[in-house]
């Protein structure tokens, strides 16, 4: 990798190097780098562009990373990554896209990852969103993440995107056995032109299983966001469904929360607020000797962390 590339390894992954574990890194449409270990296997799709990730059941305590890196202005792909989680595991797995575009036509990277979560694992998910250049073509990703989720398993989501990403349409469906748990927490800043579209559909098939879906977001210059969430309660089941976003500048933010019960034991809760920064608060930040602009960046930053 060159220097440009380690750059994006670190804001899309945390990692100024290679990492220890399992990991796949792809870079500019092809492969920069592969290791399996003996619990955690990956292998090229034979039918598609993408990778099979194979965790073997009762693996505990290991990670796998599965950065893409893209540097060449013009380049399109899309990539179907799919995660094949055995029974009683507890891993990490840490994704992201990295775009730096120094020219005059649009990159996009599209990536579908699929999740057969096992009985009883424990998943932790983490996908960074990162886009850089002074060129005028867009950076455009369009991350779509499906989640089957068998009896007793958890999953953690966490989404972030807070720089340079022209056009997004995330996409995240799942569906929940018995006993299943998802939480999902997604991060994004626009700023700018830029437009980002938010999907979550989720449907409690499962008795007793249930999901907690949080967006945080802040809106910038002329920017545009939208935030739907569509919780389905088919049984027992508990769903909660939170927007919360701050509004800046001639920005736009739509927050369409969605609930719907089809059993008489779905609770269901969903809430959402859009609002400015408080002026009290940047009075409070500024008496200690910041400047407005900077009081508003110790803002946004505290309310995104």
């Amino acid at each position: 990798m060159d220097e440009l590339q380690k750059t994006l390894l670190m804001q899309v992954a945390d990692l100024h190097d290679v990492p220890a574990g399992a990991y796949n890194i792809r870079a500019n449409g092809e492969a920069a780098g592969r290791r399996s270990t003996e619990h955690i296997e990956i292998v090229t799709k034979e039918d598609k562009p993408g990778i099979d990730i194979y965790i073997k059941p009762g693996t505990k305590r290991e990670s796998v990373h599965i950065p893409v890196l893209m540097t060449q202005t013009g380049l399109k792909e899309l990539v179907y990554n799919d995660f094949h989680i055995g029974e009683d595991c507890d891993v990490t797995i840490v994704a992201g896209c990295g775009i730096h575009n120094g020219g005059d036509k649009a990159s996009e990277h599209s990536g579908i990852h699929t999740f057969y979560v096992g009985k009883n694992a424990r998943i932790r998910y983490v996908e960074k969103h990162y886009g850089s250049g002074e060129g005028t073509g867009e950076r455009i990703m369009n991350p779509e993440t499906v989640v089957e989720m068998d009896e007793n398993s958890y999953m953690e989501m966490d989404t972030v995107q807070i720089k340079g990403v022209d056009s997004t349409e995330r996409v995240t469906k799942a569906k929940l056995g018995k006993g299943a748990q998802l939480v999902i927490k997604e991060k994004l800043m626009t700023h700018g032109k830029q437009k980002a579209t938010t999907n979550f559909y989720v449907d409690l098939d499962g008795e007793d299983s249930s999901t907690n879906v949080i967006s945080r977001s802040v809106a910038k210059d002329i920017s545009e966001q939208t935030f739907y969430s569509h919780i389905n309660g088919n049984n027992k089941c508990a769903g909660h469904s939170e927007c919360d976003a701050i509004i800046m500048d001639s920005a736009v933010v739509r927050a369409i929360p969605e609930i719907t019960a089809n059993h008489l034991d779905a609770s269901l809760i969903h809430e959402a607020a859009i609002g400015k920064i408080a002026g009290e608060q940047l009075m409070k930040l500024m008496t200690l000797g910041l400047t407005e602009a900077e009081a508003e960046e110790q803002i946004v930053n505290g309310f995104l962390k």
